[in-house]
C-alpha cells in the first residue's frame, strides 16, 4: 500500500536548518467538529470587540473618567495576561482528562467569564476615579476567566490537523463566526447602549451586558460540547520541563516570534480603530448609531469573502496573501482620512475596503499560529501547544490594548473633555481633529509597518519527497 510520506515542516528562517520528515495520515476534521470549534470564536470577537469598542467611551461619556485614565483601566488588566495566560496554557498541556486536555478548560471559562463581563457594564452609581477601580477589578476578572477559554481554545487547530492547507479551510469556519460575533458586538451591542435616549444611559449598558453574557455562554458552552469528537494529532507527550527551558524553547522558534510581532503590530491598528469607532461616529460623522452601520460595513466582507482568501493562501501561500490582506487594510485605513471632504458614504466605503482586509489577517494569523504549533510538536515530540499559545495571546492582548491607551492619549493630547450624559459638552476643534487622526492616520501607519514584518516569517508548506513506483 502507497504511504503519504508529508515532510511535516520548513522550520529555517532563511538558515540552513534540516528537514523534518515523517510518515503521517491526514485526519479529516468531522464537519460537526469544525462547526462546534467555529461558534467559540464568539468569545474571542466578543470579549476584544465590546469593550475595545464600547468602554473607553463607556467611562468618559457616561463615569466621567478621565480620557488618560480611562486607557489605562482598559490597558492594564491587560499587563495581568503575561502572567495568566502562559500559565493556563502549561496547565491544559499537562492536564489529563476523559475529556483531553483542553476542553474542561473551555468549560470553566464557559461557566465564569460571562458573570465577569456583565460586571464590567453594571457597576454601582460611581464617578471618576472609583469609577475607574471598579472598572478595572472587574475587567481584570473578565481577563482572568478569557484566559480559561481562550488559550486552550486556540491550541487546538494545531493539534486536529497535520494539513498545512487544511488548517486554513478548518480556520475559515472560525472567521465565519467571528464575522457573526463582530456583527453582534459592533451593530446589536451599540445598538442596545444607545436604545435610551440620544447617547445611551447607564440602564441600557446594563441591558446590553446582559444580553451580550447570555450569548457568550451559549456559544462557549457550543463549543465544549460541540468539539467533543474533535481528533488529537499533536505530541501525546506534555512538555514537563520548567519554564526556564521551555522559554529557551520558544526562544529559538523564529517562526513564532516573528509571528508574534506580526500578530501584536496588526491587533495594535485594530484595537485602535475599535476605541476610536464611537468617538469617529459621533464627533467626525454627527451620530453614535453610525457605529453600527461602520461596523456592519467591517465585518460584511469577514462573512463573504472566507473561500476567497483561502484560495488566495493556495495561491500565493500565507505569507503572500496576509501581505496582500495588509496592504488593504492600510490603504483603505489612509483613504478613511478623507471622510470629512466626502462625507459618511465615503467613510462606509472605506470601511469596506478595511473589513476585506481585516478578514484576510484574521484568518491567516491563526493558520499561521496552528502551523507554528504543529511544527513545534513534530520537531520536538513534545505537547506545548498551551504553552506557545498562552504566551502569543498573552502578549497579543497587551499589545492591542495599548490601542486604547494610545487612542486615549491623542484624545487627551487635542484637549478632549470628559462628560456625564446629563452635562453633555462642546469639544474642541483640536479633539475633533484628535479623533480623525486616531481612526485613520496612526493605524494606517501601524497596519503598513506589518507588511515589512511579514517579510520575516518563512515558515512554509511541506513538500513530499518523491515516492517509489513499485511502492
Amino acid at each position: 500500500m502507497r504511504e503519504n510520506w508529508v515532510s511535516l515542516s520548513k522550520l529555517s528562517l532563511g538558515f540552513n536548518e534540516s528537514m523534518i520528515t515523517s510518515a503521517v495520515s491526514t485526519p479529516t476534521v468531522p464537519r460537526g467538529v469544525r462547526l462546534g470549534y467555529g461558534v467559540g470564536s464568539f468569545c474571542t470577537a466578543t470579549v476584544n470587540a465590546v469593550p475595545g469598542l464600547l468602554l473607553l467611551y463607556y467611562m468618559t461619556n457616561f463615569l466621567a473618567v478621565p480620557a488618560w485614565l480611562a486607557g489605562v483601566v482598559v490597558t492594564a488588566p491587560k499587563v495581568w495576561d503575561l502572567i495568566i495566560n502562559p500559565l493556563v496554557g502549561r496547565w491544559s498541556d499537562r492536564t489529563v482528562s476523559r475529556w483531553g486536555p483542553r476542553r474542561p478548560w473551555l468549560l470553566a471559562g464557559a461557566c465564569t467569564l460571562p458573570i465577569a463581563f456583565f460586571l464590567v457594564f453594571a457597576g454601582p452609581p460611581l464617578t471618576g476615579a472609583p469609577a475607574a477601580a471598579y472598572v478595572g477589578l472587574c475587567f481584570l476578572a473578565t481577563a482572568t476567566a478569557y484566559a480559561l477559554f481562550e488559550v486552550p481554545y486556540k491550541a487546538m487547530p494545531g493539534e486536529m490537523t497535520h494539513d498545512y492547507h487544511e488548517r486554513t479551510s478548518l480556520l475559515q469556519w472560525r472567521m465565519v463566526f467571528i464575522g457573526v460575533a463582530t456583527a453582534i458586538s459592533g451593530v446589536l451591542a451599540p445598538a442596545i447602549a444607545n436604545s435610551e435616549g440620544e447617547n445611551g444611559t447607564l440602564g441600557s449598558y446594563r441591558v446590553m451586558a446582559v444580553t451580550i453574557a447570555v450569548i457568550l455562554f451559549a456559544a462557549m458552552l457550543g463549543s465544549f460540547f460541540g468539539t467533543a469528537r474533535a481528533p488529537m494529532t499533536g505530541a501525546p507527550e506534555a512538555d514537563r520541563g520548567g519554564w526556564r527551558e521551555q522559554f529557551a524553547a520558544i526562544k529559538g522558534n523564529r517562526p513564532f516570534l516573528w509571528l508574534t510581532v506580526l500578530a501584536c503590530t496588526q491587533m495594535l491598528a485594530v484595537s485602535m480603530m475599535l476605541a476610536a469607532a464611537p468617538y469617529f461616529a459621533t464627533y467626525t460623522l454627527g451620530t453614535p448609531q453610525a457605529t453600527q452601520t461602520l461596523f456592519a460595513a467591517l465585518v460584511g466582507p469577514i462573512l463573504l469573502t472566507m473561500p476567497l482568501w483561502v484560495r488566495l493562501a493556495r495561491r500565493f501561500d500565507k505569507r503572500g496573501a496576509m501581505i496582500l490582506a495588509a496592504l488593504l487594510f492600510g490603504g483603505g485605513t489612509t483613504a478613511t482620512m478623507a471622510t470629512p471632504l466626502f462625507g459618511a458614504v465615503w467613510a462606509h466605503l472605506t470601511i469596506l475596503l478595511v473589513g476585506v482586509g481585516y478578514a484576510g489577517v484574521q484568518l491567516m494569523q491563526f493558520s499561521m499560529l496552528a502551523d507554528v504549533i504543529a511544527a513545534d510538536a513534530a520537531k520536538t515530540g513534545k505537547r506545548r501547544a498551551g504553552v506557545l499559545t498562552g504566551l502569543w495571546t498573552a502578549i497579543e492582548n497587551a499589545v492591542s490594548s495599548s490601542g486604547a491607551l494610545i487612542f486615549g492619549v491623542i484624545l487627551s493630547i487635542g484637549g478632549f473633555i470628559e462628560s456625564e450624559p446629563s452635562k453633555p459638552v462642546q469639544q474642541p476643534d483640536s479633539a475633533v481633529t484628535a479623533v480623525l487622526i486616531g481612526q485613520t492616520m496612526v493605524p494606517a501607519l501601524i497596519i503598513l509597518a506589518s507588511v515589512l514584518i511579514s517579510m520575516k516569517y518563512r515558515l512554509t508548506p511541506p513538500v513530499a519527497p518523491a515516492q517509489d513506483a513499485s511502492a
